[in-house]
């Protein structure tokens, strides 16, 4: 499995980051949550109270915070200018922002180029499972394994909800549609599936049965 990239698209809710682990784990390989990274932009825009409004400004000033990615399948994380941001960026208020800053050019060219490193540094010790909205399309096109995964609104609102405290499932159903339009509208890598991926329903599947298909996915394309 030596130089292999597994590109793991699809929108939130879908079970991404727990199949994107387990597959990492199962092969040995590093992971990579590149949602995480612009949920810590969007982080630091919120905390230097750039106006979200005002796209020059989230661009003139996306190159200044300065990022750093754990890609341990078993302790992910992410720090901006050292500080431990994992438990903030998955509040409310960033949830809310992400996909005004992600639909951002300049946002999206400095971390694309910074994932697109963070890949090749793990290429030597075996690979990485990278996880995200346009991996297979933009990031990683080249990747030998793109795996698309979906789930109906109903299972990916409920999925979601019982991670959160304090919501309901109409609450995120509501919250899940309005960012799939932003993100599979904006000009900027849109959220889109990719020619050569294979598309995976996960609505009447456990996390291990998911796991286990996209696993065959590999041994039959890797």
């Amino acid at each position: 499995m030596s130089g292999l990239v597994v590109a793991m698209d699809g929108p939130s809710g879908s079970g991404k980051s727990s199949a994107s682990r387990g597959v990492a784990r199962a092969l040995g390989l590093r992971y990579l949550d590149t949602g995480a990274m612009y949920r810590a932009i969007t982080w630091w825009m919120l905390q230097q109270e750039v106006d979200l409004a005002d796209q020059r400004a989230i661009a003139e000033r996306s190159g200044e915070p300065s990022l750093v990615m754990s890609t341990d399948p078993d302790a992910p994380g992410v720090t901006v200018d050292g500080v431990d941001v994992n438990g903030p960026i998955r509040g409310p208020e960033v949830t809310g922002a992400v996909s005004a800053v992600s639909a951002v050019p300049e946002v999206r060219r400095r971390l694309v180029s910074l994932q697109q490193e963070i890949i090749a540094e793990s290429l030597p010790g075996g690979g990485i499972v990278v996880e995200g909205r346009d991996i297979g399309t933009v990031v990683a096109p080249d990747a030998p394994v793109k795996v698309y995964l979906t789930a109906s609104a109903d299972a990916r609102a409920q999925r979601r909800t019982a991670e959160l405290t304090g919501t309901t499932v109409e609450t995120q159903k509501a919250e899940m549609a309005r960012r799939d339009t932003l993100d599979s509208t904006r000009k900027a890598d849109p959220l889109a599936m990719a020619a050569d991926a294979i598309e995976l329903d996960t609505t009447p599947l456990t996390l291990d049965d998911v796991i286990a298909e996209v696993l065959r996915f590999v041994k039959e394309r890797a």
